[in-house]
């Protein structure tokens, strides 16, 4: 029997549609964990950090891909939101300018408890998922913002940091940055230095998130290889579907796989089809082929949103969401791969994070000694 060749429209609405509904069922359960979001840096551009302006009302803001309702739309559970610097605050006035950004992210909290609890691990995250508001959790970009400092580093952790991505768009003294790669920067610390490595390993002895985003490949691989804990890409994507230098390449996406570390796709489209124009659809594609190479333990989404200036066709701001989730499940992703992609993958990271800070801290009081009473020795 023949289809009559109207109905096919009809039959691709029910198909979306069918799509659409179990995706956001799934989503109710399993809200989203994004990587990286720049709405801070935004609120600094535009109202000076002043959250009080009418103009500045997170219910209503519209000037960004970022506000409540469409968060609530995106059904975002979790976010890292990122404190970030320019790298011309490097050896200048990058801790100050951190330490404001991480202020701004408290304030949302404060000022939005309703919608937003400033959390610090993987535990207050499922406890906001129960609450129904969205984890928020901080992300230092740039490894700049420590002014080569372990006792800053130290500092931004008492103060919520959670994840620290080693280079910004600039070498530092002890890591160097994507731009390596290009040839557009030279080579100081061919991957880490002894003191980038003395970070990496403070890092794991806190439980902070390794962030090799920005980072060059050299970096990727000495950072993973030392590290004692999985870490993250929190916004990057796969360089074989697009060969630009922020995305990860397939060697080093083998050592995601060995290490049960997470790249967090960036919808950047730059990074994406590697240029202007982008479309959800190939946005799935990165997800697909990250999940090939590396398992579909190592995929996550990390959109970039309010942080770039080109964004694909379907994913224009943060409540677009469930149109990507419902084209995985149309590519015939399992209900277990979209929850490991949505939040798993990540608070599964985390976890072993943690696990890794608990071992540190139990090494540094042998059995026996009483917590205090034997002083314990930072590096410096």
């Amino acid at each position: 029997m023949q289809t009559v060749w109207w109905l096919w429209p009809l039959v691709a609405l029910c198909s979306g549609d069918q799509f659409r509904g179990e995706a956001e069922k799934i989503m109710r359960a399993t809200p989203v964990i994004d990587g990286h979001n720049d709405l801070p840096w935004q609120l600094l551009t535009m109202f000076n950090n002043q959250l009080q302006e009418k103009a500045a009302d997170l219910t209503s803001l519209a000037q960004t891909h970022t506000n409540i309702p469409k968060l609530r739309a995106g059904f975002v559970g979790a976010q890292f939101w990122s404190a970030y610097t320019p790298c011309d605050t490097q050896n200048k006035d990058a801790v100050r300018r951190i330490l404001e950004q991480i202020d701004v992210i408290h304030r949302m909290c404060q000022m939005y408890p309703e919608t937003f609890v400033c959390v610090t691990n993987s535990t207050g995250i499922r406890q906001a998922f129960q609450e129904g508001r969205v984890a928020s959790l901080i992300g230092v970009e740039g490894g700049h913002s420590i002014d080569s400092s372990l006792g800053v580093l130290r500092a931004l952790y008492h103060l919520g940091m959670r994840y620290l991505t080693l280079t910004h768009s600039c070498n530092t003294p002890w890591a160097d940055n994507w731009l390596v790669d290009t040839g557009e920067d030279q080579a100081q610390s061919q991957g880490l230095s002894d003191f980038g490595q003395s970070v990496v390993r403070e890092m794991n002895r806190l439980g902070v998130l390794i962030d090799l985003a920005h980072v060059s490949v050299a970096t990727m691989k000495a950072a993973l290889r030392l590290s004692k804990a999985p870490v993250i890409f929190s916004h990057s994507s796969a360089y074989s579907l697009c060969r630009h230098r922020r995305n990860v390449p397939d060697d080093v996406l083998q050592l995601v796989n060995q290490t049960g570390s997470l790249v967090m796709v960036n919808f950047y489209n730059d990074y994406v089809s590697c240029q202007k124009q982008a479309t959800l659809s190939q946005v799935a594609d990165h997800l697909d082929y990250i999940k090939k190479v590396a398992g579909a333990g190592a995929v996550g989404f990390g959109g970039d949103y309010d942080g770039v200036s080109r964004l694909p066709s379907g994913l224009e701001d943060v409540s677009k969401y469930p149109d990507l989730v419902a084209e995985l499940l149309r590519r015939r992703w399992t209900e277990a791969e979209v929850r490991g992609v949505l939040a798993d993958n990540l608070l599964r990271v985390f976890e072993a994070v943690e696990q890794v800070r608990t071992v540190a801290a139990v090494s540094a009081f042998p059995a026996g000694t009483k917590a205090g009473s034997t002083p314990v020795s930072f590096p410096r």
